[in-house]
């Protein structure tokens, strides 16, 4: 019996210009030989008890990133390959002094990921910051 042989996975960054490079992005990312796909809902600064935080954006930003990351890691993908990230803020200029908080976070875990940013009239309840992604592997 012939077996298929597993290719790994190659992930390729798209960007015809560099100055993407300092706000820790891509322009597009180019995703072959995935053996599976996660697309997960926006992740916010709700607790495990499903309330809503009314903290300030800088302690929202950090929640939402461990509820992205758990729900990442519980399904047995890894965040090194969110290979798309959205964020949604209802405040540009409030979220952007904590950018860098985004940003060492994609460092960290070496991501370079396509994204969006953008600005929204509201989200659910009191929360100030969405972030939705999809990840392979």
């Amino acid at each position: 019996m012939l077996q298929k042989k597993l290719e790994k996975m190659v992930k390729r960054e798209i960007n015809p210009w560099t100055w993407q490079n300092e706000r820790s992005y891509n322009q597009a990312v180019e995703v072959k030989n995935v053996t599976g796909t996660l697309y997960v809902s926006g992740q916010t600064a709700i607790n495990d008890e499903g309330i809503s935080s009314t903290a300030d954006m800088k302690t929202q930003l950090e929640l939402a990133i461990g509820n992205l990351e758990r729900v990442v890691t519980e399904a047995g993908y890894d965040c090194t390959n969110i290979v798309r990230l959205n964020i949604y803020t209802t405040s540009t200029e409030d979220l952007w002094p904590h950018f860098n908080i985004l940003q060492s976070w994609v460092e960290k875990h070496k991501m370079k990921q396509a994204l969006t940013f953008l600005e929204v009239v509201r989200l659910f309840e009191t929360l100030t910051v969405e972030l939705e992604a999809t990840v392979v592997k």
